[in-house]
């Protein structure tokens, strides 16, 4: 039998019980391949259920940097036995399989193309560990022990992780050091040569973080000025306002160290989305954060923002649905509902971050985007991204950065105005009006907002000129948009423009490792990858340049796709789509395989078809 290979290459899943404490240990396990300098992804697959279900944890392990999902597994840890038979068939031919051989495998575990690893956690957890509530959580500590020896780690980086994990508690450090020790030695002595993979420290990772997209976020708020938090929780985002909590409890003190940041729990998502645009409307920079059903209830507050022009900025942590759908599981599933939110005529900003450090940065320009267009911005992140650890470049800031706060009159520009001012006149032909914050000035510049028909000076009416005046100054400051939303990044390896490849968000790893793959096989395409809508010029000269556009994206409708054709005019059949609707992070493989199976069904090129 021939036993799969690599040094630093290749995929783990761990295979637990929701609510066993295997999480801790997890991720323990891949902090240290992280401390090692060799780059890694970890995926945390679990259930909605507070405890008892199926979860898994599966980790990436890549020397080339390689950080989307695989497809495939190396190496199982099943200590999970109600998935224990379909761990054993998932695990690739040549595979490890790691078990708690307490219980003997059952009969029908036939397979002679994998290797076997039966350690007896359970019975080793009873004989060494007296105190009973802790067994089932050191077991867990000690199959990754066990991983140490089998996968040559250095062991000490598990040791100082663990010591640095349980500083302020040293006395809990140790009994978690003696069941790595136990995992260790049992797998020295037992399984001396047994596994050809290992992980050896590298120098690829020298100044990168591992960081998860929803702790960045709520960061990224702080640093972008946020004060106001309008909150309903919803999973896979109440991280995210706890993470706003958390930093600015540490960085938005004043000097007496109170902390200026109001954090409020509404009794609905709706009621959340009021609280930002009451909060934006006098001056404040606020946010809210939810997922898919909490954006469903919002779209009427939404259009509100839209039409009365109110800043506003949404953090959207799409999970999958429809309904309730699986609340924790990753889609890209809400790009649709999210560009035309609301009724009516109504386009809403939109960002896609693809990795934590982006998810800092738009978070934070998302306060000067919504500001300088007075309007809603939604950043979309994901649950893989907002939920899981990604290796990213550090976050850097500008301290010198002020904040871009739009078209702001004062009470001394409102004192030497000699034309009348109108709160929704266009003056400089861009779309962007100029606003005021309540109590400016004690006679000028107030105004009442509505989100019913009005005015260039916010009078209401039903004329249907001045209505058709408004909407189509909208649409001016929609063309104006174009300009401030981060442009898209395009990779073009093949100037004659055969195949591109338009994808966003968490789709944008798997993707990049696809090309690479499709490479080899000389097949060359060219990438572009949306970073925010509207969409730019750009956008529409790199479709128009090549004669098949693949748009990638893990949804089962194609959303981004459908629109790329309602907004920019392309013909439909020159856009195919890539879909994954597994609820699981798309793989390289997967896209890799559509785009070959695609081109293979084509006409060649002499005679009529696409290249």
């Amino acid at each position: 039998m021939m036993k799969i290979e690599g040094v630093n290459d290749f995929v783990i899943r761990f295979a637990n019980v929701n609510g066993s404490g295997s999480a801790s240990a997890n991720n323990l396990f891949a902090k240290a391949i992280f401390r090692l300098g060799v780059p890694v992804s970890p995926k945390n697959i679990f259930p909605s259920n507070i405890q008892g279900l199926p979860t898994w944890y599966e980790v990436r392990v890549n020397e080339q940097g390689y950080l989307g999902r695989r497809g495939g597994y190396d190496f199982i840890v099943a200590v999970n036995g109600q998935t224990l038979k379909k761990d054993y068939e998932d695990l690739a031919p040549g595979g490890y399989f790691f078990y708690d051989s307490t219980r003997s495998l059952p009969d029908d575990f036939l397979r002679e193309d994998i290797t076997l690893i039966g350690i007896p956690l359970t019975q080793i957890c009873i004989r060494e560990i007296e105190n009973p509530k802790l067994r089932q959580l050191l077991k867990n500590i000690l199959y990754v022990g066990a991983l140490a020896h089998l996968l040559d780690m250095d062991f000490s980086v598990l040791t100082d992780s663990i010591t640095r994990q349980f500083s302020k508690k040293p006395k809990l450090a140790e009994p978690n050091i003696h069941a790595l020790e136990l995992g260790f030695e049992y797998a020295a002595q037992h399984f001396a040569d047994t596994c050809k993979l290992s992980v050896k420290r590298s120098k690829k990772l020298t100044r990168h973080m591992l960081m998860d997209g929803n702790t960045a976020t709520g960061l990224g708020a702080v640093y972008g000025g946020a004060t106001v938090a309008g909150w309903y929780p919803i999973t896979p985002s109440t991280s995210v306002i706890e993470a706003f909590d958390k930093f600015s409890s540490r960085y938005r003190l004043d000097e007496s160290g109170k902390k200026k940041a109001a954090i409020i729990q509404a009794e609905d998502e709706l009621s959340a989305l009021g609280i930002v645009i009451g909060a934006s409307w006098n001056g404040a920079r606020a946010f809210t954060a939810t997922s898919g059903p909490g954006v469903s209830l919002m779209s009427e507050f939404l259009g509100l923002a839209y039409f009365a022009e109110v800043p506003v900025v949404l953090v959207n942590v799409q999970r999958t649905g429809p309904s309730t759908g699986m609340p924790t599981r990753s889609q890209q599933s809400d790009v649709l509902m999210c560009a035309y939110a609301s009724h009516g005529d109504t386009k809403q900003v939109l960002l896609f971050p693809c990795d934590p450090k982006e998810c800092f940065e738009m978070s934070a320009d998302s306060f000067d985007l919504a500001e300088r267009l007075q309007s809603p911005v939604i950043l979309m992140s994901d649950l893989d991204l907002g939920m899981n650890d990604h290796v990213c470049l550090p976050l850097e800031w500008d301290d010198n950065r002020q904040y871009d706060r739009g078209n702001v009159l004062d009470a001394a520009q409102l004192e030497a105005m000699t034309e009348r001012w109108g709160r929704y006149l266009d003056r400089d032909g861009d779309g962007l009006c100029y606003r005021t914050i309540p109590g400016t000035h004690p006679t000028l510049g107030a105004y009442f907002t509505r989100g019913s028909s009005h005015d260039e000076y916010a009078v209401y009416t039903e004329d249907s000129d001045a209505y058709e005046r408004c909407m189509n100054r909208l649409t001016r400051k929609w063309q104006t948009a174009k300009t401030l939303v981060p442009k898209p990044h395009i990779k073009i390896s093949d100037k004659a423009g055969t195949c591109g490849a338009v994808f966003f968000g968490t789709s944008t790893h798997a993707a990049y490792e696809a090309v690479d793959q499709l490479k080899e096989q000389d097949i060359i395409v060219n990438t572009l990858r949306i970073r925010g809508f509207p969409f730019q010029d750009e956008v529409m000269d790199f479709v128009d340049s090549h004669d098949q556009i693949f748009v990638i994206e893990q949804n089962r409708d194609s959303q981004m796709r459908t629109l790329l054709v309602n907004e920019c005019g392309f013909c439909p059949d020159k856009l195919f789509p890539i879909t994954n609707i597994d609820a699981l992070p798309i793989t390289a493989t997967l896209i890799a395989r559509s785009i070959q199976e695609k081109l293979s069904t084509q006409v060649p090129p002499h005679q009529g078809g696409v290249k």
